[in-house]
């Protein structure tokens, strides 16, 4: 589909962020995973099937992502900013009625706005398993080791995971040094506050994404969730035709079939 035109918004602190919307009706704000774009949700997810279901998807791309600032400056990245800037922009449109989800990195944003008070309709939490939310830097060794080389310039071993990694940085075209303040920004959620989050939500993981298979615990702490399983792994999940299903027929409230 033809990418919509890039809007700005003001975050908490005034930084200058982006966003894009596809499709009019009912707000459905998106954000995307670490390293990514709000682009992944229209390029390689269901971006538009959504928008053909009568929603007004909105997309931002989180701070030093794509075309949002991505400042140098550690002071910019402090803990839970990623969540004051979803704050920021509902703020910003005016939405008092509206349904919140996110991938991977954004499926944690959207945990820790719901933690502190954000009262969505109804929330999706795709690509995301409890043991990344209860601990405030779980699983991010290898990304800070990749972007502190590519920081530095210093050689990563041909043919090595790590290689994998920083070449998918670079083809993002991701700004290593914002990247790596973007994980200091990270604040843990534990079970006591997950437990009190009401708000209907689906928790979504694909059936291969071994790396968040703890989605399932995810969604038996928070007492308002249900489980569904897609084919995919971390990133084939997102692409896929099952995930656009899933998301709709959750903000249809029709009934559907999940897998334990």
């Amino acid at each position: 589909m033809t990418e919509p035109p890039m809007r700005r918004f003001p975050g908490r602190d005034g930084l200058e962020l982006a966003y894009r919307e596809v499709g009019d009706g009912r707000p459905l704000m998106l954000f995307h995973g670490f390293m990514s774009t709000a682009l992944q949700w229209i390029h390689h997810g269901p971006a538009a099937t959504i928008a053909k279901h009568g929603y007004r998807v909105i997309l931002p791309d989180l701070r030093g992502h794509g075309d949002s600032a991505r400042p140098h400056d550690p002071a910019s990245y402090p803990p839970d900013i990623l969540a004051d800037d979803g704050f920021a922009l509902i703020d910003w449109l005016g939405l008092d009625d509206y349904d919140l989800g996110g991938y991977s990195l954004g499926a944690r944003v959207v945990l820790r706005m719901l933690a502190r008070g954000a009262q969505p309709s109804r929330a999706i939490v795709a690509g995301q398993g409890l043991d990344a939310i209860n601990r405030v830097t779980s699983r991010t060794g290898q990304y800070r080791r990749v972007l502190a080389a590519l920081v530095t310039g210093e050689t990563i071993e041909p043919g090595s995971p790590d290689e994998q990694t920083a070449h998918w940085i670079t083809r993002l075209g991701g700004d290593p040094q914002a990247l790596l303040h973007v994980l200091d920004t990270h604040v843990a959620t534990h079970a006591a506050a997950l437990s009190r989050i009401a708000i209907p939500t689906l928790v979504v993981v694909g059936d291969q994404d071994h790396g968040h298979a703890s989605a399932d615990a995810l969604a038996a702490t928070l007492p308002n969730a249900r489980l569904a399983r897609v084919p995919g792994d971390h990133f084939t999940a997102l692409t896929g035709p099952e995930l656009a299903t899933q998301i709709m027929e959750f903000l249809d409230n029709r009934p559907r079939e999940t897998s334990s």
